[in-house]
């Protein structure tokens, strides 16, 4: 069998905790207007392949639809969720 190389190392540590903040990468309000970028949110539950994220503001699915509770599940090796990058100062997330 041939081998295939890889581009880039699996990623090992992405194991996210209840209660730890993140970023998705999602479509949300931001000052009244619809915007596709990195939102700061609440891991609320997790399975092992899923986690559940809790947003201080609406989010939207990728076919437009509002999420009623603002909690979006992601898959734990997506590319559009990380660990907090940046801290805002007046987050509500304290």
């Amino acid at each position: 069998m041939a081998s295939i190389p890889l581009t880039s190392p699996p990623s090992m540590g992405k194991e996210f905790e209840i209660g730890e903040h993140v970023e998705v990468l999602c479509d949300h309000d931001q000052d009244d207007e619809r915007v596709r970028d990195w939102v700061e949110g609440v891991v609320v539950k997790k399975s092992p392949k899923k986690v559940a994220v809790q947003f201080d503001r609406n989010v939207y699915l990728t076919d437009g639809w509002m999420v009623p509770d603002r909690v979006l599940w992601c898959p734990i090796k997506s590319t559009n969720i990380r660990r907090l990058r940046r801290r805002r100062r007046n987050s509500k997330w304290k």
